[in-house]
């Protein structure tokens, strides 16, 4: 007796339905993977930014101004800006003479190696997030999570 070869209906239908499940969860791991990704450029690029300002204050022997801009969701040192992906929020602390009525907020690098001081705080949801901290004595900036 022969015995056909193959796949009988049933063993088919199981094989495409575990597809059309994987197929349809991918694109929620893909807009999850961009927002993670986007979060961590956007610390990695502010932090970046924050330690270069301290360097050039240091060795040019100028202020340099960090600047987060709150209304239109953007950040930089010196006039060069860069924006803050859609889903992230921001929050600034700084002292009171560098937040502007525009809804600009500043931390000044000083040559001597202080700051005005502050935190940066990048959010991914309400209270979850990374503060970046700048030392006014030393003008360090730090790093820490936010947790709820």
């Amino acid at each position: 007796m022969r015995r056909a070869r193959g796949f009988t209906l049933v063993e088919l239908l199981v094989v495409f339905a575990i597809l059309a499940l994987v197929i349809g969860l991918v694109p929620v791991a893909f807009e999850r993977f961009r927002e993670s990704s986007q979060y961590r450029d956007a610390v990695r690029t502010m932090f970046s930014q924050m330690r270069a300002a301290r360097g050039t204050a240091l060795a040019e022997g100028r202020e340099v101004r960090f600047t987060v801009d709150l209304q239109s969701r953007s950040y930089g040192v010196d006039g060069v800006r860069k924006p803050l992906p859609e889903p992230l929020q921001l929050r600034a602390i700084v002292a009171g003479r560098e937040l502007g009525s525009d809804g600009k907020a500043s931390i000044l690098f000083l040559p001597s190696g202080g700051a005005t001081g502050g935190s940066i705080e990048i959010l991914r949801s309400p209270q979850v997030g990374t503060r970046l901290r700048v030392d006014w004595l030393s003008g360090r900036v730090s790093q820490e999570a936010l947790t709820p």
